[in-house]
Order: C-alpha cells, then structure tokens, then sequence
C-alpha cells in the first residue's frame, strides 16, 4: 500500500534539494539558514526552519523539516518551497504540490 499524508500526522519528513540550474548548491556552511515554506489549501503559510543531515548530503543540497502536531491541519493540496541562504546568495527549490488526507 502507498503511502499517504495525513492531517495531523507528526514526524512526516519532508526532503528538498537546493539548486542553483543544474547544480546542487551547498547548505551546510557555517551561518547557512535554510527555511521550508508549506503553503496550505486556504492559501495561508508557515515557514519552518530547515535542518540538514549528518551524511554529508547537506552539501548535494538536502535540507529537511520533519512536522509537529498542529503542522498538518488542513486537507488538501499542500505546496512546500524550500529557501537557503548562505555567504555567496539566496536560493529557492522549485514549488513542489502534495495532498494531505481526511482521516476516518
């Protein structure tokens, strides 16, 4: 079975990976911040702060936020933008869409 968001799950992570064209830029250097944007099914946002793991695929690029509750509280189609910052610019991830389901 596949699987699927639901409202309230907690823990979902959601991965992005920062590009400048073709090339991956790198978030883990020092006084990097990285932000995910959730855009929700009435159009409001949350930004959340990114985080990067530790197997060194912060430097290919991935940032994450894994949610709390509360994160998830809408059902419907949910967009997410990733953002970081570092010395040489600011960067953006390509709009990505993602369904949130009902729960029984």
């Amino acid at each position: 079975m596949a699987s699927e968001i639901h409202v309230n799950d907690v823990g979902t992570r959601f991965l992005v990976t920062v590009k400048d064209g073709t090339s991956t830029v790198d978030v883990s250097p020092a006084g990097a911040t990285g932000v995910l944007t959730f855009k929700k099914p009435d159009d409001t946002t949350i930004a959340r702060t990114a985080s990067t793991l530790t197997d060194g695929s912060a430097v290919s690029g991935v940032m994450y936020y894994d949610t709390i509750a509360g994160d998830l509280n809408q059902a419907g189609l949910w967009k997410i933008q990733g953002k970081v910052t570092i010395s040489s610019g600011t960067f953006y991830t390509d709009i990505q869409g993602f369904n949130v389901h009902c729960n029984l």
